[in-house]
């Protein structure tokens, strides 16, 4: 049986050992830090006495890289929901509420509906996304389309934000596109919001390492590549902080780790350069009943409200702005944001802030144009990660598929070898 070598357990890891798993191969997937699931990752916080996830990420009913990873897995019951799309948004400055909820086909009659739709906005103001969809792959989603408008500030703003973490009139139309064909331009049944339930490594980290162990994977974690090492037009030793491994002639490797990661570790290469910050702040306190399970909040410093069982979770995605600020300040100013959104009376309870000061790559034109593809000048060398070139943003949805992505090509490079 060949041997196959992944490098990073984050969702791509994970996905990209599953896929060579399932292809035959005897994998051994390496970890440098305790735990699997990179920045999808959970864990006991003691300031809180809770599990909570690093952040919240949002996935679409639409993603289906994700639906089918979550069945491979046995995890498919372990995203939570609405039956139908519907996303709820409270602002601060007036107190208004409203619901956006696109009907379930493709032909978006729910536009005509004034209570499904933006408060202010009529059919027409709706018409310019179109003009994404045809977008030069250089063009910002601000060249496109209009950034003053009441659309813009309560709707394309805050969801454009949430997808991309760049700031939204700065953000590649091409990837905002990318996302629209495959979501809402399918209609509300693959738009529907999803979240990881009870937390992000119950459903997608936890048992995919289960199904790795079951099936025969090798895994080790607190495993530090250093180096690569080549010969010829192929990876033969991979160097480690506890010792070195050889890689035979047919044996592939997948290195799954942070762009700026891989660009130190393999010579030439090219990656996106910049990243943006994701806060999130975590409060120990059960939400109302009336509180929907996800709340956009437009006027503010939150931008996303989530309600879990146990606790309350604020996400401000492009956050570059607020790393540097006073943390105490910062969950003060977020929990008064909370509590008037959520009609809650009641002083600070516990909180945690956590920064993901590189949490993704900047999602412009000009650092979509450094993504790189699966394939490198060595032939039994694959990248992945939600960096590499997807096609999509940084999304969970990107993770996966380039783990599959890159898994494909090792089998593709390993079938080409042979027949030689």
């Amino acid at each position: 049986m060949a041997r196959a070598h992944v490098i990073g357990a984050g969702l791509a890891g994970l996905a990209a050992a599953i896929a060579l798993t399932k292809a035959g191969y005897a994998v051994t997937l390496s970890e440098a830090g305790p735990r699997a699931g990179g920045r999808c990752r959970s864990y006991h916080d003691p300031q809180l006495g809770l599990t909570i996830d690093n952040g919240n990420h949002l996935v679409l009913s639409g993603n289906a890289a994700v639906a089918d990873h979550l069945a491979t897995i046995g995890a498919a019951d372990r995203l939570a929901g609405p039956m139908e799309a519907s996303f709820a948004f409270f602002d601060l400055r007036d107190g208004e509420r409203w619901r956006v909820a696109p009907n379930g086909g493709p032909l978006p009659w729910w536009l005509f509906v004034p209570g499904r739709r933006v408060p202010g906005t009529g059919v027409a103001d709706y018409l310019p996304l179109a003009r994404l969809l045809g977008a030069d792959a250089d063009a910002r989603i601000g060249d496109v389309i209009a950034t003053d408008t009441p659309l813009w500030e309560r709707l394309i703003a805050p969801l454009m934000v949430a997808v991309m973490n760049t700031p939204p009139a700065e953000a590649s139309a091409g990837l905002a596109a990318a996302v629209i064909r495959e979501t809402l331009a399918k209609g509300g049944r693959a738009c529907r919001p999803r979240i990881a339930h009870p937390t992000l490594a119950a459903a997608f980290v936890d048992p995919a390492i289960a199904w790795l162990r079951s099936h025969g994977a090798d895994i080790r974690m607190g495993r530090r590549l250093k180096a690569l090492r080549f010969a010829g037009d192929r990876v033969d030793r991979l160097d480690f902080a506890d010792g070195a491994d050889a890689v035979a002639t047919d044996d592939p490797v997948i290195l799954a780790v942070p762009a700026w990661v891989a660009a130190d570790l393999v010579p030439g290469l090219t990656v996106p350069d910049r990243h943006h910050a994701i806060v999130n702040a975590h409060f120990a306190f059960p939400p109302p009943p009336a509180l929907p399970p996800m709340l956009g909040v437009i006027g503010g410093t939150a931008e996303w409200i989530f309600a879990f069982p146990d606790r309350i979770s604020v996400t401000i995605s492009a956050a570059d702005r607020l790393c540097e600020e006073d943390r105490g300040a910062l969950a003060a100013r977020l929990w008064a944001e909370v509590a008037r959104a959520a009609g809650i009376d009641a002083p600070l309870p516990p909180w945690q802030i956590v920064r993901e000061r590189r949490a993704t790559f900047a999602a412009t034109p000009d650092q979509d144009a450094r993504r790189p593809g699966a394939a490198t000048a060595w032939a039994n060398l694959m990248l992945a990660g939600d960096w590499t070139r997807t096609g999509l943003p940084a999304t969970i949805e990107g993770a996966i598929r380039s783990g599959r992505t890159a898994a494909h090509l090792a089998g593709e490079v390993a079938r080409a070898h042979v027949s030689v």
